[in-house]
């Protein structure tokens, strides 16, 4: 699976990700807001064998981010599933530090958030945002999501953004 946007690729997670994923899951910045660096490689490893699995059976998974003209992934954005928030599809991302401030981020939730009820047909989506996480907050709101509550995720407060399908419908109309 594959989307495009004007500054990236957005594909299918490989093994062959895991060297450059592996340099990103340790880096603090890259992972501020998270429970912590991935101190060892097969923390990665399992992760990426997750979404892979995930794409083997269809679910909607995440999408390596690869700025076009390059091979390397710079980071992920895509479809979360989680146990804490049952029934509910997150999109989530992660950028390289960087390549933070470009409004790539941005451009690759949109391209996820459009894949998820043009082709997916799904009826919402959620982003979780740490409050303090101010430019994820952003890259929320710029996604047409509103925040709908806050819950405990994880141990730590946790903002729910969503979308509904109707609602991006009316923004697709409106421009």
């Amino acid at each position: 699976m594959e989307l495009q946007t004007a500054r990236l690729m957005l594909r299918s997670f490989r093994e062959e990700d895991v060297d450059a994923m592996t340099q990103l899951f340790a880096n603090p910045d890259f992972m501020r807001f998270s429970l912590g660096v991935f101190t060892e490689r097969k923390h990665t490893v399992a992760f990426i064998e997750k979404v892979m699995g995930w794409d083997r059976m269809g679910i909607p998974s995440q999408f390596a981010v690869v700025p076009r003209g390059d091979h390397a992934a710079v980071g992920y954005c895509g479809f979360y599933h989680h146990a804490e928030v049952p029934g509910e599809i997150e999109i989530g991302y992660r950028l390289h530090p960087d390549y933070w401030n470009r409004g790539l981020i941005t451009e690759a939730a949109g391209a996820v958030r459009d894949h998820a009820f043009r082709d997916q047909k799904l009826s919402r989506v959620i982003s979780l945002v740490h409050p303090e996480n101010i430019p994820s907050r952003r890259v929320a709101e710029k996604n047409g999501m509103t925040v709908e509550k806050q819950i405990m995720f994880r141990g730590f407060p946790t903002l729910m953004y969503a979308i509904t399908r109707p609602r991006w419908l009316a923004m697709c109309a409106a421009s």
